[in-house]
């Protein structure tokens, strides 16, 4: 199968989804949470089954928990990720915690907000969600993060300290790169097609604004 097939394929599980957060069938019908759930368990099943293929014949990532370099670096999510994570860190974390939460992403947001595009790209400052080089919130994590996956960490750490070198960029494994965007993109335009109005936030504009609205209660 060529890499346009699987493309289409895996837009498709995603476009799937989104239909069955727009359809009126109650058997069929799913909310855009459990959408976005369902969509982070494909991801994270077709990824942990083509790493076990990528062990066989030596390649695999350098990535491991407590290596939290690419949790320097912008992320963005769409705001029913947002949602999705927003109600993890409400239901997991006490309102102090919470607060703890909102108070960084307020600080990285107003670090971030009036950089241009090429700024940002290479703007590093820690993730709200970063503790000890740890995400607190790992299981409800952007789809942007899973899909995230070095397979050599001194490019990794080059990037951090030298962003603005553009002959070596983090050497990153394609496929779930593919896999991650094609299925958001399925859903996303799903949704878009039955007027589900969904929109892109970096991480930490997106996260203040979701815990001020919801009033960390």
């Amino acid at each position: 199968m060529d890499i346009s097939e699987q493309n289409r394929l895996f837009y498709n599980d995603g476009y799937l989804m989104g239909q069955r957060v727009a359809t009126k069938n109650t058997k069929e019908n799913i909310s855009l949470q459990q959408a976005v759930k369902a969509m982070y368990q494909s991801i994270d099943q077709l990824i942990d089954s083509f790493l076990k293929f990528s062990e066989n014949h030596k390649v695999k990532p350098d990535c491991k928990k407590g290596c939290g370099y690419c949790c320097h670096q912008p992320v963005f999510a769409n705001s029913y990720e947002i949602e999705y994570l927003g109600n993890y860190i409400k239901e997991n974390f006490t309102l102090a915690q919470q607060q703890e939460i909102l108070k960084k992403a307020k600080e990285k947001n107003e670090k971030t907000a009036h950089l241009s595009k090429k700024e940002l790209q290479n703007f590093k400052f820690p993730c709200p969600l970063l503790r000890n080089d740890i995400c607190i919130a790992y299981p409800a994590r952007p789809l942007a993060c899973r899909i995230y996956l070095s397979t050599q960490l001194s490019s990794c750490i080059h990037f951090f300290k030298d962003p603005k070198d553009e002959k070596k960029y983090p050497q990153l494994l394609d496929f779930p790169l593919r896999t991650g965007r094609m299925i958001n993109q399925g859903l996303y335009q799903a949704l878009k097609e039955n007027g589900i109005s969904a929109h892109e936030y970096k991480l930490e504009e997106g996260l203040a604004g979701y815990l001020e609205n919801i009033k960390l209660n």
